[in-house]
């Protein structure tokens, strides 16, 4: 699982657009995507790997890195000893 952070709905779109040209030029399967035309969260699923690229205040929101148990660089946990 990748997750990724772009600065505005239109930078997660491009992004999300360039990793299916990617996918598209080194001749593999394009992946199932979801959340293009709104911008704030993107998800292509490319079944061996699951890529979601977030607006900043959306990731932060949804905080995916906690629910699998992982902090993002450089964040310390609140309340618990890491």
């Amino acid at each position: 699982m990748v997750v990724a952070t772009g600065r505005s709905s239109v930078h997660v779109a491009a992004i999300a657009d360039r990793l299916l040209k990617a996918f598209k030029s080194d001749g593999l399967a394009a992946p199932r995507i979801e959340g293009l035309p709104q911008g704030d969260w993107v998800l292509l699923d490319a079944n061996d790997a699951i890529v979601h690229i977030f607006r900043p205040e959306v990731r932060k929101f949804y905080n995916l890195e906690k629910l699998w148990g992982a902090d993002r660089p450089g964040e310390k946990r609140q309340g618990r000893a890491v």
